[in-house]
């Protein structure tokens, strides 16, 4: 079940309006392979018109996902539509309606950056008279005008990342899938990748979003979803999901040496939860100023010195630990 969103004092940045028609529906969608279960009894929405986010450490199902609203794989259990059109059922049309950017690259060496955007905007049936047109605004728009007659294998690794997307992008799709599109590509690749799927959103193009940075969906997301084990464990905007931690600030700590124990500390009132390793340890709560001098004290009763203290607000990195019990990119 998917965790319940409280309100959130953290101020929200705007969002797009957006429309009411639904991009995607998934109602109780499941999947086994070999025996199991890689999704479980997922249910959201994604609205037309926003960037969707979906965190999850490996296996999580992210990517079966993607498999199944891209008609790859068929759901075992449930169902799922996009814009209005059945996963099963009607499976040609849900693929006239959407494009995915896998995590591998899915471009030819061989060809040219141009010739690989005509290539596929061919395969996907877009017109002869408009192929042109699409694959030179594409060109623009990730970046690669300057290097469209040079053969892809020529191309570092950020660049065929980005061409990557435009073969995606050079159908005009109203749903695309983003499979962890900025992995190992290099921060001017990242930075272009940024600039096209704000481009596309202010176009009215729907954008689910998978990745392993935590920074990505901040930035970038108008929602997000996270996912363990197959399931959705929490879906809301970045504050609404910030709100679910019962801490709102980390205070850290360096000491001169490993504590023994840090029961005295867990034993403070205003202490959430308390995360030691070697001499690094963390507090959560919601008084850091009033809590830091009890904190000290204990501290000092224990026989332990502090080198450094920060306070910090809670991050999504550590509501995602809270809600799966793993690091996201563990």
């Amino acid at each position: 079940m998917t965790t319940a969103v409280r309100q959130s004092d953290h101020s929200e940045r705007p969002r797009p309006r957006l429309r009411a028609a639904p991009a995607f529906v998934a109602r109780d969608l499941g999947r086994v392979i070999d025996g199991r279960e890689v999704v479980r009894g997922l249910s959201l929405e994604i609205a037309e018109g926003e960037i969707f986010g979906l965190l999850g450490p490996n296996g999580a199902g992210k990517t079966t996902l993607l498999s199944m609203i891209s008609t790859q794989l068929a759901p075992s259990t449930g169902a799922g539509w996009v814009y209005g059109k059945d996963l099963v059922h009607d499976r040609d049309a849900v693929r006239r309606l959407l494009n995915v950017a896998p995590q591998e690259d899915a471009v030819y060496p061989v060809l040219t950056g141009e010739e690989n955007l005509l290539f596929f905007a061919r395969l996907h049936g877009v017109a002869r008279e408009e192929r042109r047109k699409r694959t030179a605004e594409t060109l623009d728009l990730i970046g690669l005008t300057a290097r469209k007659d040079d053969r892809v294998a020529t191309y570092s690794g950020g660049m065929r990342k980005r061409l990557n997307l435009g073969c995606a992008l050079v159908t005009a799709p109203r749903l695309l899938l983003l499979d962890e599109p900025t992995a190992a590509v290099d921060p001017q690749s990242r930075a272009r990748i940024f600039d096209a799927v704000r481009a596309l959103r202010a176009r009215g193009t729907t954008i689910l979003y998978t990745t392993h940075y935590l920074d990505e969906v901040e930035d970038l997301c108008d929602r997000i979803a996270i996912m363990a084990e197959g399931r959705l464990v929490a879906c809301g905007t970045l504050a609404q999901l910030l709100a679910l931690s019962p801490a709102s600030e980390v205070v850290e700590l360096r000491l001169r040496t490993p504590p023994p124990t840090v029961a005295p500390l867990r034993a403070l009132d205003e202490v959430e939860r308390v995360d030691a390793v070697g001499g690094e340890v963390r507090l959560y709560t919601n008084r850091a100023q009033q809590t830091l001098p009890r904190i000290y004290r204990a501290l000092a009763a224990m026989g332990q010195a502090v080198v450094r203290t920060r306070v910090m607000p809670v991050t999504l990195d550590e509501v995602f630990f809270e809600l799966t019990g793993r690091a996201l990119r563990d």
